[in-house]
């Protein structure tokens, strides 16, 4: 059905839609050409983020395959198809993925260590500055949005919109939380009031939370974000990943949490229902949420990233930022013994919430052999959604309209479901 939408000059396919198979399965990975040509194809396959094979293949009109394999391991495949003109297409699967396991092992202190932190979050008063925002005019007369910043532990407080229904009766509301991905000037970086707005309108209402992840000041000029981008903030997730008192995202799950707590002391929430969602960045402070947070009840994951991030001890590729990768002279004793502590694939060990996660089977920022480790240690009801043609980004060109129907539409229904 795939095949029959697409259009572009090559493209590629599996005999399995879900793009997951069992050990010994026959894979195959098909080629679809649209004109007959004397030009070659060259093919790489990557095992696990690792190139284990490149060959050519002569371009032939109509389908045929480039790949097929049947695996007896747990193993991420990768494979790319680059024409003579330079089109690249790529298509992923995984085999037996419920044998990935975290690359750390969990340090017998882990909990110990988040519940002294949330301790003295607990002990230090808490200090909220409001201010009204103007929303977007569908929703006026109807929901209400402020600016928010609250004290916290660390360098910086939560900044943060929230945004809820005028007129909400008390322990009516279910709390739904956004966290951005990473960067730091781009839009998808910082808080929107019309997201903001429009979360707080799905389902029968809501209180809406959208937080940015560094609690930088919201609604600023674009040089704002820039000047923090360049200096302040540049390569953020490289800070102090040998440390884990100092290490960036300490600060970043410390804020995430703070916020969390004064969502709950609003008199509209159900006592129930707390959701998290995030994208890559946000995806793993949504898993970080759930694992020091019992209350949060549910996430949505979309290729969310600081999972696994010990994999590369494991011979595969990391979960972005891939700090093991990236800090090639840190002593790896203090790296190794930072990491764990923020590692979503240990944290979502200690989480009760039920998840919905989708991931890319290309996706080389966050490989889907650290988003499986991860899932496979949570202990909740899962929805895995593994799209054998998405890189990290959301898909364009041809397989928009097919990731639309069958990908984003579902993780949609879920979130309005969950709050119905």
């Amino acid at each position: 059905e795939a095949k029959k939408r697409l259009s572009s000059e090559i493209d590629a396919m599996l005999n399995k839609e879900s793009g997951i198979y069992a050990k010994g399965e026959r894979a195959v990975v098909m080629c679809h050409a649209d004109a007959a040509g004397t030009d070659s194809l060259i093919v790489r396959v990557h095992y696990n983020n690792r190139l284990g094979s490149e060959y050519r293949l002569p371009a032939v009109a109509g389908d045929f395959a480039v790949l097929e394999q049947a695996l007896d391991s747990t193993c991420a495949v990768s494979v790319e198809l680059k024409a003579a003109n330079g089109k690249v297409e790529g298509i992923g699967f995984v085999v037996a993925p419920e044998g990935f396991r975290a690359g750390y092992e969990e340090p017998a202190d882990l909990m110990a260590y988040w519940d002294n932190l949330k301790t003295q979050l607990a002990t230090l008063p808490m200090h909220v500055w409001r201010a009204p925002l103007e929303v977007p005019q569908q929703y006026r007369g109807k929901y209400e949005c402020q600016d928010l910043e609250i004290n916290c532990l660390g360098p910086a407080p939560v900044r943060a919109y929230m945004a809820k229904p005028i007129g909400a009766k008390p322990k009516s509301l279910p709390i739904i939380v956004l966290c951005r991905a990473a960067g730091v000037s781009g839009n998808w970086c910082r808080c929107q009031v019309g997201e903001c707005v429009g979360n707080a309108a799905l389902g029968g209402g809501a209180l809406s939370l959208d937080i940015n992840a560094h609690g930088m000041l919201n609604g600023q000029p674009d040089d704002y974000y820039r000047m923090l981008e360049g200096g302040l903030l540049r390569n953020y997730y490289e800070h102090n990943a040998a440390d884990r008192e100092t290490y960036y995202f300490k600060g970043m799950y410390l804020r995430l949490l703070r916020a969390i707590e004064y969502m709950t002391q609003q008199p509209e929430w159900d006592g129930r229902r707390i959701i998290v969602i995030g994208e890559s960045q946000g995806g793993g402070q949504a898993v970080a949420a759930a694992g020091l947070d019992p209350r949060v009840s549910a996430i949505v994951l979309n290729v969310p990233a600081m999972q696994d991030l010990g994999g590369a001890r494991k011979g595969r590729r990391s979960g972005w930022p891939q700090p093991i990768e990236s800090h090639p002279n840190l002593s790896a004793e203090m790296i190794d013994a930072t990491l764990p502590y923020f590692d979503g694939a240990l944290l979502i060990r200690h989480a009760k919430a039920e998840i919905y996660c989708e991931m890319g089977l290309i996706d080389t920022t966050c490989p889907p052999s650290s988003v499986w480790a991860s899932l496979n240690g949570a202990p909740g009801k899962k929805t895995v959604r593994c799209v054998p043609f998405r890189t990290h980004a959301w898909p364009s060109g041809a397989w928009r309209p097919i990731w639309d129907e069958l990908y984003y539409r579902p993780r949609l229904a879920f979130i309005e479901n969950y709050l119905k």
